[in-house]
C-alpha cells in the first residue's frame, strides 16, 4: 500500500468508520486544547540543516531496554484494535513483527495477550512486547494478567500513571460510547466486569456497579515495590509530566519512563508531550544514580511526521511512541496498512536525518539537531 502521508491514511480511515468509532479515536478531554498543542507544539522547534557530510546511508536502529529495534518508533498501547479492523490486535502485532518495532499491548485489548505475541510474521528477528497495566482495586485482576504477560514472553510492563481517575470525554458523554457486541475485552473475564474509560464514561452507573474492576484511585509511589514483588518485567511508567515526578521515577528505581498526556484525553490545558520533554530528560540525566541504571525516556503524542520524531529524539526521548497512526494503519489495510505507516514515517526520518547531514540516532543527539523556535518567522534562527 502506498500513501504520501500519514495525512492520508488517517482521512482514508475516518472515512470508512463509523460514528461510535471515529468519535472514539478523535475524541480527546473537554476543550481538546491539550491534544491539540500536541500536534501545534512540534512547530516550536526548528530542525538546523547541515551539508557536505557523507549521509549516504542511514541507520535508524537503536535499542530499548536492551532489545534491538530496527527504527526509534514504536506502537503505544491504544485499547480495542477489533474496532478498526478485524484482525484486530493479530494486525497490529503482525505488522510490528515485520518491522521490527516494538509494541505495547493496551490491557483493553480485543486479543488475548498470549495470541498477540505469537502472531505470525515474516520477520526471524526476535521482536519485543510490552504490556500495559491500569492496576485495579481488586489487585488479583492486575497481578493474574502480569503473570500471564511474564509467562508468554512480554519484556516490560507499561504502568499507566495518569488515569487515577477518568478524563472528561464530551464525545463519550454525547454520543454514549458502547462497544460493539461482537467485541470483548479479551485479557479479561465476562465475572471481572471490566470496562473501558470511554465505556465508563458513558455509562457511569453500570461504572458505579463494578467497583472491584476500576483502576485504582488510591495507587501510590509505594506500589512500584508491589509491583516489584508480583513480576520480574521491566517497569515503564506512561504519563510522566513533570520533573519533579520524573526525579520521584528516577529514587523508585524504574526502568524508563514514557513522557506523555494520553494522547490529551486526560487532563486538558496540561502542556504538550514535546514541550516538557527536554526539561525531563535533564533531570533524569543529571540525576546521580550512584552506580544504578537510570530510566530510559520515551515520548508520545501528536507524531505525524518524521520531523516529528527527528525532534523529539534530538531532544533526547530514546524512542517515540505512536498510537492514533497504527489505528489508521490498521482501518485501512490491517497488517498491510500498519505497514504502511511504518514505511511512511521510516521515509521521512531518514530524509530528515540526511537534511540534518547525521546518520545514526546517536549522532543526531550529539550534533544538537534542533533549536527552540522563540519569534515567528526564522530571523532569529541561528545555525
Amino acid at each position: 500500500m502506498n500513501f504520501a502521508s500519514l495525512d492520508d491514511i488517517e482521512a482514508l480511515a475516518l472515512s470508512r468508520m463509523d460514528r461510535n468509532t471515529r468519535h472514539y479515536y478523535e475524541s480527546g478531554a473537554i476543550d481538546e486544547k491539550t491534544m491539540a498543542a500536541n500536534r501545534a507544539d512540534f512547530d516550536r522547534f526548528l530542525l538546523r540543516p547541515r551539508v557536505l557530510r557523507n549521509v549516504s546511508n542511514i541507520d535508524l536502529s537503536t535499542t530499548v531496554l536492551s532489545c534491538r529495534v530496527a527504527w526509534p518508533v514504536a506502537f503505544a498501547p491504544s485499547a480495542m484494535h477489533g474496532l478498526a479492523h478485524p484482525d484486530a490486535e493479530l494486525g497490529s502485532a503482525a505488522a510490528a513483527k515485520n518491522t521490527n518495532t516494538l509494541m505495547t499491548l493496551s490491557s483493553y485489548s480485543t486479543t488475548t495477550l498470549e495470541d498477540v505475541i505469537a502472531a505470525p510474521s515474516k520477520n526471524i528477528r526476535e521482536t519485543p512486547f510490552w504490556l500495559q497495566l491500569y492496576v485495579h482495586t481488586d489487585r488479583t485482576i492486575s497481578e493474574t494478567l502480569l503473570k500471564r504477560a511474564e509467562a508468554a514472553g512480554y519484556k516490560a510492563l507499561a504502568l499507566t500513571v495518569d488515569a487515577p481517575v477518568l478524563g472528561r470525554r464530551l464525545n463519550d458523554l454525547r454520543f454514549k460510547f458502547a462497544m460493539p457486541k461482537h467485541l470483548k475485552l479479551k485479557n479479561f473475564a465476562p465475572e471481572q466486569g471490566v470496562m473501558t474509560a470511554s465505556e465508563r464514561n458513558a455509562n457511569p452507573d453500570a461504572s458505579r456497579s463494578q467497583k472491584g474492576s476500576k483502576a485504582d484511585a488510591a495507587l501510590t509511589w509505594r506500589d512500584i515495590a508491589w509491583l516489584r514483588g508480583v513480576t520480574t518485567m521491566k517497569i515503564v511508567l506512561k504519563g510522566i509530566m513533570t520533573p519533579e515526578d520524573a526525579i520521584l521515577a528516577c529514587e523508585y528505581g524504574v526502568d524508563g519512563i514514557i513522557v506523555s498526556n494520553h494522547g490529551g484525553r486526560q487532563l486538558d490545558s496540561s502542556p504538550s508531550s514535546i514541550s516538557v520533554l527536554e526539561e525531563i530528560v535533564a533531570v533524569v540525566d543529571s540525576f546521580p544514580g550512584n552506580g544504578k541504571a537510570k530510566p530510559e525516556v520515551y515520548m508520545d503524542g501528536g507524531i505525524r511526521r518524521g520531523t516529528d520524531v527527528v525532534k523529539a529524539l534530538a531532544l533526547g526521548a530514546k524512542v517515540v511512541f505512536i498510537g492514533r497512526p497504527v489505528l489508521y494503519g490498521l482501518a485501512v489495510g490491517g497488517s498491510a496498512g500498519v505497514e504502511a505507516v511504518v514505511s511512511v514515517l521510516t521515509e521521512e526520518i531518514k530524509v530528515a536525518m540526511a537534511l540534518c547531514g547525521v546518520t545514526n540516532i546517536e549522532q543526531l543527539r550529539r550534533e544538537k539537531c534542533v533549536v527552540k523556535r522563540k519569534f515567528k518567522g526564522l530571523e532569529n534562527f541561528k545555525l
